[in-house]
């Protein structure tokens, strides 16, 4: 059923990074009944009642983006009051403590774990169409049950990932040389290293349930400050802000088989 149907329109609210296809990512949002807006500002993410994570390129400039305008902090303060948040390829690479490709610069911290380059894959980038595979945590009976996530096929553009899942999420996993962490569900969470924009049918569909999650009320700044992320995370490195830019891919993903 189209995210419209209902006779309201889901706003997302679309965090910049300055290295993103923002025009697949909004389309495929339109084609499902939602109105996608763009942030720069704190308060725009403060304000939002679905948050989007874009990301293609590389780590470094796209954390330091986000700490630079200020959006990083709120970002965090939101996720962990509950509103839903959809991370897509460098999107759920940022959500992590950090990345092989930018030593020393500091993930979100949503997500546990660092993020890999893919050592044993044949060859990289990972491009194109591979399955996703979903598993349930291995936490007993009271573990939570997918209700984003299936099994499927998706579209990748990716040489880095995460390899170590969350314990307490649902979690789809790819096999590229080694299999490695290719989504997270857990709870208004939904981090994918694939782009759902991009995956025909499936991904559609799976956009479409994450549009169905309830929208979260509108926070504060105040909210965000003393929901602030420890030292490190939501402060990031201090760097001029400047213009978004579309960055091209990073000098790792310019590897080719």
């Amino acid at each position: 059923m189209n995210a419209s149907s209902e006779g309201t329109r889901p706003r997302v609210t679309i965090i910049a990074t300055g290295a993103a296809n923002l025009a697949s990512v909004k389309a495929a949002l339109r084609r499902a009944g939602a109105e996608p807006v763009l942030a720069t500002r704190a308060a725009e993410v403060n304000a939002a009642e679905r948050l989007l994570l874009p990301g293609v390129g590389a780590f470094g400039p796209a954390r330091e983006r986000l700490a630079a305008w200020g959006v990083d902090g709120a970002l965090v303060a939101r996720a962990r009051a509950g509103v839903p948040l959809l991370a897509i390829c460098l999107g759920m690479q940022l959500l992590a403590d950090g990345s092989e490709e930018a030593l020393g610069v500091p993930g979100l911290g949503l997500l546990p774990g660092t993020v890999r380059r893919l050592d044993d894959a044949p060859c990289l980038p990972h491009m194109g169409w591979n399955r996703v595979a979903v598993e349930a945590p291995a936490r007993g009976a009271s573990s939570p049950a997918a209700r984003l996530l299936e099994d499927g096929y998706a579209a990748f553009a990716n040489s880095f990932a995460l390899v170590d899942a969350p314990t307490d999420a649902v979690v789809g996993r790819t096999t590229h040389g080694a299999p490695f962490v290719s989504a997270v569900e857990r709870g208004s969470l939904l981090a994918c290293q694939f782009h759902p924009e991009l995956s025909g049918a499936w991904g559609a569909a799976l956009l479409a349930r994450w549009l169905a999650l309830p929208a979260a009320a509108p926070g504060t700044l105040a909210d965000a400050r003393r929901s602030a992320p420890d030292a490190g995370v939501g402060a990031g490195p201090s760097v001029p802000a400047t213009p978004p830019i579309e960055l091209a891919s990073s000098s790792a993903e310019a590897d080719r088989c």
